[in-house]
């Protein structure tokens, strides 16, 4: 037994959220746009929380907010897409993390579905369509479980990531 797991939880000393922030923008993020249909519409918000967790069942997990404006659809949801975002994307991440109304967030792009009926955006990088399979509550988030039911993919669209709070291109590898 180490000195450490003689600690308990709360007599451990616990970072700033401020320096946590300023740790977190060192980690480069794909950007995501996060999608399904509630009963009001289509609904979907930027994130960078998402990281494969499987490839057999093949699973991924979303982080949300629960003060995010999408997060009772999103809680009543058992479908999801997640449309990892290319190069030149970085219009509709704005737009879906900001306070556009779902009208004009899904104005942008060209969407279609897979299998769940999720908006899918035509030219993402990737768009992984998904079932909710499990959500836990973890301090300020829920994090949601996602089982990969389709995929799309295109090749040539590069990849947009976020890092040191700004936007960065990536573009695709030539043949």
């Amino acid at each position: 037994m180490n000195a450490l797991s003689e600690v308990k939880p709360n007599e451990l000393m616990c970072i700033s959220p401020e320096a946590f922030k300023d740790g977190m923008a060192n980690l480069a993020g794909a950007v995501n746009i996060v999608t399904t249909v509630g009963k009001s519409g289509k609904v979907g918000f930027t994130a960078t929380a998402v990281c494969s967790v499987s490839d057999y069942p093949a699973t991924m997990l979303v982080c949300l907010n629960r003060n995010a404006s999408v997060y009772q659809t999103f809680k009543d949801c058992n479908t999801l897409a997640i449309n990892t975002l290319g190069v030149g994307q970085d219009n509709l991440s704005n737009l879906f993390g900001g306070k556009a109304s779902m009208g004009d967030r899904f104005a942008n792009g060209e969407w279609e579905t897979l299998t769940t009926g999720s908006p899918i955006l035509s030219n993402a990088a990737v768009s992984f369509d998904c079932i909710v399979i499990a959500k836990h509550s973890v301090a300020t988030h829920d994090v949601m479980y996602c089982e990969v039911v389709a995929i799309s993919q295109n090749a040539s669209a590069g990849s947009l990531i976020y890092h040191q709070r700004s936007y960065q291109q990536i573009s695709a590898k030539a043949d």
